[in-house]
């Protein structure tokens, strides 16, 4: 049986595609093992799903002064142990990497085994945690046809972001019925992002006195940052998060609100939904989603309203604008070509794995 290793982690968007993959690998016969840190994201998602999950040491490189940034090395350097140790009695026939800092390890033991790395970069600009993995690797799956100048030639394929097929048949109806609402207007769907982005939160709470005249509102918020004096407003309807009932509500959602995540815009683009993106300030990141929003507007698929200047007016303004210009930006994602990458990437790992044997 053809074997695979699948790494990623630190965030949903670095395990989520990886999820996406999966339902094929296992139609193409592969058998699938997952490494992850010991108590990360990932090792709920991944074992809430039946995959085989090995945990490793895994420590943060940061960018800035940390006393951990003393101790976390030999962390790394366990978590590379543990990694050879599971590939030279495994054997794998391919890794399949999604980024975050647990996966730089896993590559790098790979590597030592001869076993062939493809990677996948869902920004802009690399990470550094793909950085580092970049030289080790045979191929590298980019998002935005930007990002091939920054990859080594030879290396690059442009293949979009892998999307889980589930979200692509939402029911409308359950949506609206999830959420109390009716069909007599159109809805926004607010993303906040995993963690909660209070700055978004906050912006579209003070605009619901014109946005409710107009649109009904989901709010995805995030944990603890639900308002409890919001809870009987009509037309409005907060959760901390959404799992399985994600794709109802994308389907139910005329425009989306959200902050510029890679994996978040992917999966907006490819259900070819209107977007109002917000990426986080480069004062709270090394500047990815703003590159990432700038991409998407510069392609048509999105308006941007950078952080520093989201005002009540300027966040009402645009949602009204889009929503009656959303024929161009569906019309714009419609020609892209770029919606789902599963099957190019599935392609890849079968070309790379079978040269490998």
């Amino acid at each position: 049986m053809k074997k695979i290793v699948l790494t990623g982690g630190g965030t949903a968007g670095h395990v989520t595609p990886n999820i996406a993959l999966i339902p094929g690998l296992k139609r193409m016969g592969y058998e699938i093992r997952y490494i992850g840190s010991y108590d990360g994201i990932e090792k709920k998602l991944i074992e809430d799903i039946g995959i085989p999950y090995t945990g490793i040491s895994s420590g943060k490189l940061r960018r800035y002064m940390s006393a951990k940034n003393f101790t976390d090395p030999f962390r790394v350097l366990k978590g590379y142990s543990e990694a050879k140790s599971f590939m030279k009695s495994y054997r794998p026939d391919v890794v399949f990497s999604k980024g975050g800092f647990v996966s730089v390890p896993v590559v790098l033991a790979a590597k030592k085994y001869k076993i062939p790395v493809i990677i996948h970069e869902s920004d802009m600009t690399p990470g550094l945690a793909n950085k580092l993995s970049i030289p080790s690797a045979t191929k590298v799956c980019h998002n935005f046809p930007e990002t091939a100048e920054y990859l080594p030639k030879g290396k690059a394929v442009l293949t979009g972001s892998p999307i889980r097929a589930e979200l692509l048949k939402g029911d409308s109806e359950k949506g609206l019925s999830m959420c109390g609402f009716k069909n007599d207007k159109p809805v926004i769907m607010v993303i906040g992002g995993s963690l909660g982005a209070v700055a978004v939160n906050n912006a579209v709470r003070e605009a619901l006195p014109e946005l409710l005249k107009s649109f009904q509102i989901v709010h995805l918020c995030g944990k603890g940052k639900m308002d409890s004096s919001l809870e009987n407003t009509e037309g409005y309807k907060q959760f901390e998060y959404i799992k399985d009932e994600l794709k109802d509500l994308f389907a139910m959602s005329d425009i989306i609100i959200s902050r510029a995540g890679a994996n978040a815009i992917c999966e907006i683009s490819a259900l070819k939904k209107p977007s109002i993106l917000i990426p986080l300030s480069a004062n709270a990141s090394r500047g990815d989603q703003i590159l990432n929003a700038n991409s998407f507007k510069k392609q048509g698929f999105s308006e941007v309203i950078e952080e520093e200047n989201l005002t009540t007016k300027l966040l009402t303004d645009t949602v009204f604008s889009v929503y009656e210009n959303r024929q161009k930006y569906i019309d714009a994602m419609e020609k892209s070509g770029q919606h789902n990458g599963v099957k190019i990437i599935l392609e890849l790992i079968k070309e790379v794995s079978e040269k490998n044997k």
